[in-house]
């Protein structure tokens, strides 16, 4: 088997520690301690007046050498507002849409990242605040349009993220019976995220789908992590089963059709 892949998610807060101190490059360092191949990101900044008119998914990725797609589920003229992935591997945009909202606007994004024995198929998201609206958003997840539509057997997916729902949820309990939640997965007991001085709620999950096994899963909560957000990151290890050579799944076939186009 290759090497356990190094997963994490974090809701970076606009970058605004706990300190009320904005500073991506503090991020940046917390995201480097736990040397992570793929990163999952929610609440960035771009272009807002609040932050400095920075690219928040620009700045953080250049202080760790990889690249980044943006998608903001939040538009207000030349601010923008949402969830990334970054990753020094060779990735592409497969999806980034809206997802059903009542309160604030809440999106997801696709990437699909190339391993050497396999396509990830990573979906990033921040689901809403209340109940009923975490359901319509997980169900749209679920569909078609989304994990729905991703031929299984060969696929490998991970779907992350601030999930603003606890295990008991029924957004959670909805996500869980389709995927597996890496912390439940995992020997150690499942730790809260939230917030990060003094974490009480489990509301940031990484789930996993078929063929692939979680080897471990810590929430990061070194002293500059505690400050850097209210949020402490999830860094997963997982073994990523090989797919078979020319096994394309829906987003290889989209992918060739608009290349076709």
């Amino acid at each position: 088997m290759p090497r356990p892949l190094r997963f994490l998610t974090y809701n970076v807060h606009a970058c605004f520690g706990t300190d009320r101190r904005l500073d991506p490059a503090r991020i940046a360092a917390v995201i480097g301690e736990c040397r992570p191949d793929i990163i999952a990101l929610q609440e960035v900044d771009v272009g807002r007046a609040r932050s400095g008119g920075t690219d928040q998914a620009h700045m953080i990725a250049t202080h760790l050498n990889m690249a980044a797609h943006f998608h903001p589920a939040l538009h207000l003229k030349d601010e923008r507002y949402g969830d990334a992935v970054l990753t020094a591997l060779p990735m592409r945009l497969v999806k980034a849409d809206v997802l059903p909202s009542t309160g604030e606007p809440r999106g997801a994004l696709w990437v699909e990242i190339d391993l050497a024995h396999a396509k990830l198929q990573v979906i990033v998201t921040h689901l809403g605040l209340r109940g009923s609206e975490r359901v319509r958003q997980a169900t749209a997840l679920l569909g078609p349009g989304w994990l729905g539509g991703i031929g299984q057997g060969d696929a490998r997916v991970i779907l992350a993220g601030d999930l603003n729902a606890i295990a008991r949820s029924a957004a959670y309990r909805l996500l869980a019976t389709h995927l597996k939640d890496v912390q439940v997965q995992s020997n150690a007991k499942p730790r809260p995220t939230f917030p990060s001085r003094l974490p009480l709620l489990r509301i940031d999950h990484v789930f996993v789908g078929d063929g692939i096994s979680v080897r471990d899963c810590k929430v990061h909560s070194s002293v500059l992590a505690r400050v850097a957000s209210d949020h402490l990151p999830i860094l997963v290890e997982l073994d990523i089963e090989p797919t078979a050579k020319g096994c394309l799944t829906e987003a290889d076939d989209r992918l060739e059709g608009t290349q076709r186009r």
